[in-house]
């Protein structure tokens, strides 16, 4: 397992975007976002830039990308890309629908690229959607943008030497979260169902939730071993007990949360018993959060 530094200024994003990440992007200065190319194994990769992980397959089949950060990256993104490969990107794979992960679309979708998605992200994308927590209005996708192939649960394809396996483990960050696995490379892009700062975003108004998100990680823990490399949907590279470690994080402030409804708290009293206390520090951001987390489980 390699050990992946990554820059103060990207951690510090990472922090911040778990609450209110629709506010940083917004403000940043795309001209000075770097590219960054990270080797994981079997002739894939990970591109950093701003916006969730992209992870490259490259080989004799073509390239396939999954996820495409923002529309302002994009020439950045295919100019690393074009570094590890002459081939153009022939599939992009969107582990769900959220900007900072398919904003790129429309400019891959007019490079010749085959977009793929789940049924339900795509649904999201062909609307205007409203995040939770934020209230960021993610408006709809032109045609160009849309993927053009979906799925319900799951879809395989072979590509590059690999079994390549999108999998939809049920609704977690939203009601259309993907997760990839390159069987024969033995690695795994999460998409946001696990990500590397520590609070998730859920995305309850659209179809996330805390529970959901729980199941998912055991589903994933599930599908892969101690062996594999887990591309987070943010973050450095992880394996299977850092995985369990998150999903632990979660169960413990579920738990915390559902006894506090059994307590018959008022939102004001479960946040004065610092549920997250250990994970994050009690402020604002974190208030807000815990708030969204115990209306799944009180509807106050």
């Amino acid at each position: 397992m390699m050990n992946i530094k990554t820059s103060n200024n990207r951690i510090a994003l990472a922090l911040l975007a778990f609450l209110f990440l629709p506010f940083v992007v917004t403000a940043q200065d795309f001209d000075n976002i770097e590219i960054t190319t990270i080797p994981v194994r079997g002739g894939i990769y990970v591109l950093q830039g701003s916006g969730g992980n992209i992870g490259v397959s490259i080989g004799d089949d073509g390239t396939l990308i999954i996820d495409d950060q923002f529309a302002q990256l994009s020439d950045k993104i295919m100019a690393a890309i074009a570094e590890l490969t002459d081939k153009p990107v022939n599939f992009v794979v969107n582990s769900h629908f959220h900007y900072d992960h398919s904003d790129g679309n429309e400019n891959f979708g007019r490079a010749g690229a085959y977009i793929v998605a789940t049924d339900n992200a795509r649904r999201r994308m062909e609307s205007t959607q409203v995040l939770a927590g934020s209230g960021r209005v993610q408006e709809p996708y032109d045609d160009i943008g849309l993927p053009t192939m979906t799925f319900f649960d799951n879809m395989r394809f072979y590509f590059n030497g690999n079994a390549i396996d999108l999998v939809y483990t049920g609704n977690g960050h939203t009601d259309g979260d993907a997760q990839i696995y390159f069987r024969e490379a033995n690695v795994i892009h999460t998409g946001d169902m696990f990500v590397r700062y520590r609070m998730p975003f859920i995305d309850q108004a659209n179809g996330g939730s805390m529970d959901g998100m729980i199941d998912a990680v055991m589903n994933l823990a599930d599908l892969i071993n101690d062996d594999t490399i887990i591309i987070p949907g943010h973050g450095e590279l992880s394996n299977r007990d850092d995985l369990l470690d998150y999903r632990a994080m979660l169960v413990t402030v579920r738990g915390k949360l559902v006894r506090a409804k059994v307590q018959g708290l008022t939102p004001e009293e479960m946040l004065a018993t610092e549920p997250a206390d250990g994970y994050v520090p009690p402020n604002d951001n974190t208030n807000a959060w815990l708030l969204r987390a115990y209306e799944e489980y009180t509807g106050q």
